[in-house]
C-alpha cells in the first residue's frame, strides 16, 4: 500500500504517540506503585498503634521507630525498581510490604500479651528478618539483571533444592522438634525447606522447558480426558518418591504435599493436560490416605481434624485448632478489634496460627480483606506467567505463583478445618525468618520477570 503525502503526517504522528506511550508508561507504574506503598505502610503502622491503644492504652514510639526504617528499606526498593525494574509489576510489592506489617502488628500484640520484650519478642527478631528479607529482595533486583540466567543452572538448583531438603537430617545440625525441618548453624537456625522450593521451582521450570515436548504427547483419551502415556510417568513419580521421602524421613506433610503441588501445578502450564492434574491429585490423596494409616503423626492429624470437638481431645491433641477455631468465632463479622482479643489463648499463636490471630482481632471481613490481598498477589504473578515471553519465565512465575497460593490454602484450610492442619507458615504473615525472606526472595524474582515481560510483551506458550 502506497502512502499518500496526506497520510505521511497523521502516521509520522501516531508513531510519535506511541513512542511516548512508551516512555511515559514506566513512571506510571511506578508512580502508582509509590502511591500503594505509601498507603500499604501507613495501614501497617496504623496497625501498630491500634494494638498498642487496645493493649496497653498508650502510643510506644520504639517500635514504631523500627517500623519507619522499614518503611525506609521498602521505599528504597521501589527506588531500586525505578531504575533497575521500571516496567516491573506495582501491585506486588505494597501487597507484600502491606501483608508483612499487618503480620508484625499481630505478632506484636501477642508479645504484649506475654509481656516478651527486647530480642525476646517475636515481632523484634520479625522486624530485624523483614530488614534481611528486603535488603535481600534489593540485591536480587540489583543483581539479576537477566532472570534467564537461572536456565544455565538448572541442574545446580535441582541439586541445591535436594541438598536443603537432607540437611535437617544430617546429624549435628537437625533440631529436635515435632518436624525435622529445623536446622542449626550455631549462629542462628533456619528452615532450608523454605529456600529449598524457590531452588526446585527454578530446576522444574528448567526441566520442563527441556522435556515439555515429550511430556506433552498424545496420549491415550478417555472419559474426554487425554492421558498421559505410561512412559512419560517418570518425572511425576521422581518428584512424588521425593515427597514421600520427606513426609517419612522429616514428618513433614505440608512440606511433601506443597512440593508435589507445586511440580504438578507446573506440569499442568508446561503441557495443557488434565490428566496430568488428575492423576496428581489421586497419588497426592493415595499418599494422605496411607499416611494417615500407616504413621502416627499423620494419623492424629486426621484425628483431630475429624473429631476436633470430641471431649476426649479437645482438651489435649486438638486443643490448639478448637481454640483456633473459638478465637476466629469470637471475633465475629468485625472482629474485637486489633489489641483487644484474647489470641495468646492459642498456641503458636504468632506462628502457625497468625491468622486465626488476625481473624479474632479483625473480624470475618478483616479475614476476607487478608485473603482478598493474597488473590491479588497470587493473580498478579500468574498474569506474569501467562504474559511471559519465554517458556523459562512463564514457568517460573506461574510456579512461583503456585507455591504462595498452596501455602496460603493449606494453611488457612488446615486452621479453618476444611483439610487437616500440616506444618507449613502462612506467607508475610507468620513469625519465622527463613519463610519471610523465602517469600521475600519470590517477590525480587516476580518484580525481575515481570519488568522483562512488560518490555518485550510476546506470549510464547499457549
Amino acid at each position: 500500500m502506497t502512502t499518500t503525502p496526506a497520510d505521511a503526517p497523521i502516521q509520522a504522528d501516531t508513531a510519535v504517540l506511541r513512542a511516548l506511550r512508551r516512555i511515559r508508561s514506566p513512571q506510571t507504574l511506578r508512580n502508582r506503585e509509590l502511591g500503594l506503598l505509601i498507603f500499604a505502610c501507613l495501614i501497617s503502622a496504623a496497625a501498630i498503634v491500634l494494638v498498642q491503644l487496645g493493649a496497653l492504652g498508650q502510643v510506644d514510639v520504639t517500635i514504631l521507630t523500627y517500623s519507619g526504617g522499614l518503611t525506609l528499606l521498602a521505599l528504597g526498593l521501589h527506588v531500586v525498581l525505578r531504575f533497575r525494574a521500571p516496567n516491573a509489576d506495582p501491585f506486588v510489592l505494597p501487597i507484600a510490604t502491606l501483608l508483612t506489617g499487618l503480620g508484625i502488628a499481630e505478632i506484636y500484640r501477642i508479645d504484649i500479651a506475654f509481656r516478651y520484650t527486647g530480642w525476646a519478642a517475636y515481632s523484634t527478631r520479625q522486624l530485624a528478618w523483614a530488614a534481611i528479607a528486603i535488603a535481600g529482595s534489593i540485591l536480587i533486583v540489583v543483581f539479576l539483571r537477566n532472570y534467564r540466567v537461572l536456565f544455565r543452572f538448572t541442574y545446580v538448583f535441582g541439586f541445591v533444592g535436594v541438598l536443603l531438603l537432607v540437611l535437617p537430617l544430617i546429624p549435628g545440625l537437625a533440631i529436635n522438634a515435632n518436624a525435622a525441618v529445623w536446622v542449626n548453624l550455631g549462629i542462628f537456625s533456619f528452615q532450608p525447606g523454605e529456600l529449598a522450593k524457590i531452588a526446585l521451582a527454578i530446576f522444574f521450570a528448567g526441566y520442563l522447558v527441556r522435556t515439555r515436548e515429550s511430556l506433552s504427547s498424545v496420549g491415550k483419551r478417555f472419559l474426554g480426558i487425554t492421558w498421559p502415556r505410561a512412559r512419560d510417568l517418570g518425572p511425576l513419580l521422581v518428584v512424588w518418591v521425593i515427597s514421600v521421602g520427606i513426609i517419612v524421613a522429616q514428618h513433614d506433610l505440608g512440606s511433601g504435599l506443597l512440593i508435589f503441588g507445586m511440580f504438578v501445578g507446573m506440569l499442568y502450564v508446561a503441557t495443557g493436560k488434565t490428566g496430568w492434574v488428575l492423576l496428581g491429585v489421586a497419588m497426592a490423596a493415595g499418599v494422605a490416605v496411607a499416611a494417615a494409616q500407616v504413621l502416627p503423626y499423620v494419623g492424629a492429624r486426621f484425628t483431630n481434624w475429624l473429631h476436633a470437638f470430641d471431649p476426649s481431645l479437645i482438651n489435649n491433641s486438638s486443643y490448639q485448632l478448637a481454640q483456633g477455631i473459638f478465637g476466629m468465632a469470637h471475633g465475629g463479622l468485625l472482629g474485637t478489634g486489633l489489641g483487644q482479643g484474647r489470641p495468646q489463648i492459642t498456641p503458636l499463636a504468632q506462628s502457625d496460627y497468625i491468622f486465626p490471630s488476625l481473624a479474632e482481632e479483625l473480624g470475618l471481613v478483616g479475614a476476607f480483606a487478608i485473603l482478598c490481598l493474597y488473590m491479588v498477589f497470587i493473580s498478579r504473578g500468574l498474569r506474569v506467567g501467562i504474559a511471559g515471553q519465554d517458556d523459562f519465565g512463564k514457568l517460573l512465575a506461574t510456579g512461583l505463583s503456585i507455591t504462595i497460593a498452596l501455602q496460603v490454602f493449606i494453611m488457612v484450610g488446615g486452621v479453618t478445618r476444611v483439610i487437616p492442619l500440616t506444618g507449613l507458615t502462612t506467607p508475610f504473615l507468620a513469625a519465622g525468618g527463613s519463610s519471610l525472606v523465602a517469600n521475600w526472595l519470590i517477590v525480587a524474582i516476580l518484580l525481575r520477570i515481570s519488568d522483562a515481560v512488560r518490555r518485550q510483551p510476546r506470549a510464547v506458550i499457549g
